[in-house]
Parts: C-alpha cells; structure tokens; sequence
C-alpha cells in the first residue's frame, strides 16, 4: 500500500473546499452583501423624481389655452416609516385615519410596481394650504416626504374634448411604455394623448443625502449624479380660439356639433361638440368624481359628436351625386327633370320632396335641393348600361364617395375618431339577397339617408373639398412643435378626388345660389351685405327617433376660401333654420373678426328643446 495515497485525497478536498469558499463568498458579496448594500444607500440615499412642465398649448394666433400650475404629491418609502400621530398626520392631508393605514398597509406590499425601498405615491395633488400645514412637521413623519409637480389649467373653458385631459398612469399604460412609473401622469384623452410624448418632456433625478432622521443633508456627491429634467415641447394648434369659443357660445343650448376648416391646409379651425364641459373639471384630486358624474350625465357631454357621431348626411350629400352623375356621364349640367312633388320607385312607392319645383336643371336642383331631381340622378348612375351589374356601378359609385374622405378614418391627430359608414355592396347582398336589390331598393342613398352615417369633421371636409374644387389635405389639430421642422408628412399630402374641376363649377355655382338668391334654400342666411361671397348647401336629415336634425355646410368666399364649415344641430328640423345660422354667424366672426347681426345671435341663442 502506498503510504502517500492519502494525501492526494487530502489535497483535493482542500481545493475542492478551497472552491466552495470562494463560490459562497461570491455569492455573499453579490447577493447578500449587495442586498444590505442597497438597504443602506436606500436609507442614506433619496431619489427624486424630478418631473419637468407639460409642453404648454396655444391657439393658431399665439393665444395661451393650456398652462401649468404647481401641485404637490405626498410620497411615502414604505422601509423607512416609522410609528406616528396618525391622528394629525390624517387631519393635515385631510384624509380619514382609516384611509391613512389602509394606504400605509398597501403601500407595505411587495408587487412588481411597489418597492418598499422606492419612493411610491401615496397622495396626489396636495392643495397649496395642505403642503404648507405639512411642511412644517414633515420631519415627524418619516419615510414621508413631498414631490413638486404641476397640473393643467385652461384660460378658458372651451374645447374640452379637443384638448383632453391628464390622469395618472394605470398597469397598462405602464406596459406599453417602460418610461411610465407608477403615480406618472399621462395624457388620457384628445391632444394630451395624442402628443403625450412631445407635451411629457424627460423626467430627471435628484439624490439626495438623507439621515437616520429622514431629514435631508445635502446631494449626494454634490448633485454630480443627479440627471436634470427636459420641459416639455409646446404646441401651437390650428385652432381659432375666438372661433372655438363663439360656436360654442351659440350652441350652448344644442346638441351638435360645428367644424371648421381651412380649406388650403386642412387646418381644423373650430372642433364644438355640445354639450360640453370645463375640461377643469378633469384636474386635481376632484377629477375621479367629476367624470363619474360627467358619465352618468343623459345629454352625454364627453361624448366627442365632432369626430365620433354617426349623421345622415341629408340633402348636403346631393352634391356629391351630382358630381358623380357629371362624372358617369349620365348627367349634363342642363339635364332637366321634372318634380310633382315625389318620386315614385318600388310599384306604388313615393319619396316626398319638399315642394312642387316644377321642371329644374342641376344648378337649379342643388340652389333649391330637389329630391326628385337626384333620385333620377341616382338612378341613372346604378342603372348605367355601361357596367355588367347593379353590384358593380355601386361599387363605383362607393369608390367616388369615399373619396371625400367618407366612410374612413382620416388618420388625424383626434383621438377617438371614427370612421363613418358609406354600406358596401355585400352588406346589401346580405340584407337583400345577392342580385336581389337595385337601385330603387337603395334609392334614399340619393339624399344622404338610409344606411350613410357621416361625421360632423367629415361633413366639414366634404365642404372643404367642394371649396377646394377637389382636393383635401389630411384634417390636422396641431401647427408646429416647439423646436421641430415641420408637421407630420401626412397633413402635407393632397388628396385628390376623381372629378373633373369643370363638374365642381357646377355645383359650386349650385351652392352660391342657395345662398345668394331668392329661392335658394340658404337665402335666409346670406352674407351679401357684408361683403362675404358664402357658397352653401342645407339639409334636413331624417331621423327615425324623433324629429329631423338641421345640416348646414359652407364655404367662403367663394374664390380662394379661408374657411369651409359643417354645423349639425339633433332633432332642430330644418337646416338653414338653425345650422344654416350658426354656420353664417361663424363664418362672419372669422373672415371679419366680429359679429354685426345681433337679432340672428339673439334667435340662435333661443334655441330650446322642448321638455319630455
């Protein structure tokens, strides 16, 4: 036996232990050691979050509509407090004891978003009195401790739904982006979404040195760590704040809506959408109440008509049959027909028309809005020899129509927008039978009824394309960002429908005599006296629950339009009783920066539903 064996299995077993020390003394300074290390430099060290100003927003002409106000959040770092006067410290934030400890226990629980080592909200939005009364005895309470932010505020209470409104991050919004904290605020609605990264700026961090007592002793290496805050970019929007806030004055007591655009960039110039609200409403510790209240409200104020109500276009959607019927070649500007009174379809049917008008050509049909007269334009469009199939001219047809921007979203820069419905040829094939319906079956198609459910920003682009001779640009909210070249590519782009520029003249020359001479549907409504050529077309779309809505679009002036103009009032009858005024009202206070027809405000604002 060899008498050394033994000591190789010695040797080995002071390597092999030799390795297993040095595997847990990595383990401990990695691990454990770096655990009580974290644990010390969280109790020596605080790291504030230092939140930059939200871009601030201004209206087309320079004028302040959105600022900030200095707000203050109570913050707690759960491994750091300690037993305390609850009762006080309740009284001081004006909270219940109960509410207190129940945020205290929460705040105490380990989850993915809550460290007990980390800074975590524990209450929002403080008022000026409350932090003062705080600040003074914050160092009783430690583990607390105060963070300055700021809050939106409005210089006035108009354009709620455009602009939106800021409310703190939830779980979702913290996994879409990682930049979002818990107790983050963001953008939740309109522009504030919209441009929530450009308005947010950059958060940056503030280290501070802090002792047994929580009391802070300075910054930790003398702030050469600290990381310094990005304000936000402002925004300049297309809006006309006068504008904004006269439509909504004038239909403060309407349910509706009024969009105007400037037809040679597309530049949203007005977005009402009544009823409305103070969008302050929205701000500070009140907020939660205030839209539980707002959506429980039966008139529906947060509810956006501008960009998300679905209208009968009525007869402002003749003009588009028209064109195409130019278009087709199935129809001259001197094509005349003649109406009794009604158009019959379907054997013993009879679509009604308004009046007796008699033997009309285009011009005279558009200026006095016979239904007859586009029902047979309709007609001819569907049955037109040309094409194998009533499926297929419609599909034509359909493709004509949505090139004004119907039926689709634009790809704005409005939240919640929706897209309209122009029906397809297989929704009919599915209501009817395929090649089972024609165009008598959809024959109320001819004066924007039946299935077509168009926008209040739509309809607005619709008068921008007629104003423009057929082209539009994208609808867009926003000017220019602070310290960026240009807007978004898209709101560049020239849209361009498929008719030629001499069929617009027609129907321009239609809308001009709607207004300007007697007869024309919109004569009571015309701006002749103050020097303002307005091209218009009414409508009064039918409505299966209740009386008809008023429509009104308009364009002006006529050559090189500033302004183009949609105004849709629910269940007000007639269009150039109500939207037809209020269209005109607008289009004066813009071009003439004032309004001179005093007893046509006063009758707008008389406006009353009547009481159930």
């Amino acid at each position: 036996m060899n008498p050394y064996a033994i000591r190789k299995y010695i040797v080995g077993a002071i390597f092999v232990l030799t390795g297993l020390i040095f595997v847990f003394r990595l383990f401990y300074l990695q691990i454990i050691d770096r655990s009580f290390e974290r644990s010390a430099e969280n109790n020596s060290r605080r790291l504030i979050t230092q939140y930059p100003a939200r871009g601030l927003i201004y209206d087309r002409n320079g004028k302040l509509i959105v600022f900030n106000e200095a707000a203050y959040d109570l913050m707690i770092t759960p491994i750091e407090v300690k037993t305390f006067d609850t009762i006080e410290f309740a009284s001081l934030i004006n909270l219940s004891i109960e509410a207190v400890r129940l945020k205290i226990r929460k705040s105490k629980v380990k989850t993915k978003t809550n460290n007990i080592f980390k800074p975590s909200l524990f209450v929002s939005q403080l008022s000026a009195e409350n932090y003062a009364l705080l600040g003074e005895k914050l160092y009783k309470y430690p583990g607390f401790f105060v963070q300055t932010r700021t809050l939106r505020k409005y210089a006035n209470k108009t354009a709620a739904h455009l602009l939106g409104y800021v409310g703190e991050v939830d779980s979702s919004a913290i996994r879409k982006d990682e930049y979002n904290k818990m107790g983050d605020y963001i953008g939740i609605s309109g522009l504030e979404k919209t441009y929530e990264i450009e308005l947010r700026g950059r958060k940056g961090t503030n280290i501070l040195l802090v002792d047994v007592h929580n009391r802070v002793k300075g910054s930790f290496l003398n702030g050469r760590a600290d990381t310094a805050a990005v304000v936000g970019a402002d925004l300049t929007t297309t809006l006309d704040a006068n504008l904004q806030e006269y439509g909504e004055f004038l239909m403060q007591n309407m349910r509706g809506s009024a969009v105007a655009i400037e037809p040679s960039t597309g530049e949203i110039l007005a977005m009402v959408s009544t009823p409305t609200f103070d969008p302050g409403l929205l701000v500070g510790r009140s907020r939660a109440a205030n839209y539980s209240m707002l959506q429980t409200d039966p008139q529906k104020p947060l509810f956006f008509r501008s960009a998300m109500a679905n209208y009968p276009p009525g007869s402002t959607f003749k003009i588009i049959n028209g064109l195409i019927g130019l278009q087709e070649g199935v129809l001259l500007p001197n094509s005349r027909y003649s109406c009794s009174g009604g158009y019959n379809y379907g054997g013993a049917k009879l679509l009604k028309c308004t009046h007796v008008h008699g033997t009309l050509n285009l011009l005279q049909a558009v200026s006095q809005s016979c239904n007859v007269y586009f029902c047979n334009v309709f007609k001819n469009i569907l049955d037109n020899k040309k094409y194998s199939s009533t499926n297929q001219s419609y599909n034509l047809w359909r493709n004509d129509v949505m090139s004004f921007g119907l039926g689709k979203k634009f790809n704005a820069d409005i939240s919640n927008e929706l897209s309209g419905n122009v029906p397809s040829s297989g929704y009919y094939d599915r209501v009817f039978g395929k090649n089972r319906w024609k165009s008598s079956t959809v024959i109320s198609l001819s004066i924007g009824q039946a299935e077509l459910g168009i926008t209040p920003l739509q309809m607005a682009n619709m008068a921008t394309t007629i104003a423009n001779r057929g082209y539009y640009y994208t609808p867009h909210l926003v000017k220019k960002i602070k310290n960026r070249n240009g807007i978004d590519a898209r709101f560049l782009e020239k849209h361009i429908t498929p008719f030629d520029t001499a069929a617009y003249g027609v129907i321009v020359q239609g809308m001009y005599s709607a207004v300007n001479e007697a007869g024309g549907t919109a004569y009571w409504v015309n701006t002749q006296s103050l020097g303002i050529d307005m091209c218009a077309k009414t409508g009064t779309a039918q409505n299966p629950h209740g009386m008809d809505h008023s429509v009104f679009i308009a364009f002006a002036p006529r050559e090189n339009p500033k302004i183009a103009i949609a105004v849709f009032v629910e269940n007000a009858g007639y269009g150039a009783t109500w939207a037809g005024r209020i269209a005109s009202l607008m289009v004066e206070k813009y071009l003439k920066g004032t309004q001179t027809r005093k007893p046509m405000e006063d009758f707008v604002l008389t406006f009353k539903y009547p009481k159930k």
